[in-house]
């Protein structure tokens, strides 16, 4: 699945392209929409970087290689 993402803050914003694979969806979504899971996965990269620092275009599962604690941490949202 693919997403494109908008995040607006202030008075600018960037746009980026999402991937999650079936089986990411299945292992860490845990019963959230793909969209929901999405939103929450970007709430988690805010949380630790600016917008403008978020890679353009990215797979979900790319975010552990930058962020250990990703998986402990989506799964408990």
């Amino acid at each position: 699945m693919r997403f494109d993402v908008a995040v607006r803050e202030d008075d600018s914003s960037t746009d980026h392209e999402v991937s999650v694979s079936e089986a990411d969806l299945e292992r860490l979504a845990r019963g959230r929409s793909p969209e929901a899971f999405v939103r929450d996965c970007f709430a988690f990269l805010l949380e630790r970087e600016p917008k403008e620092t978020i890679l353009r275009s990215f797979d979900v599962s790319a975010i552990g290689g930058y962020f250990a604690d990703f998986e402990s941490r989506i799964v408990g949202r």
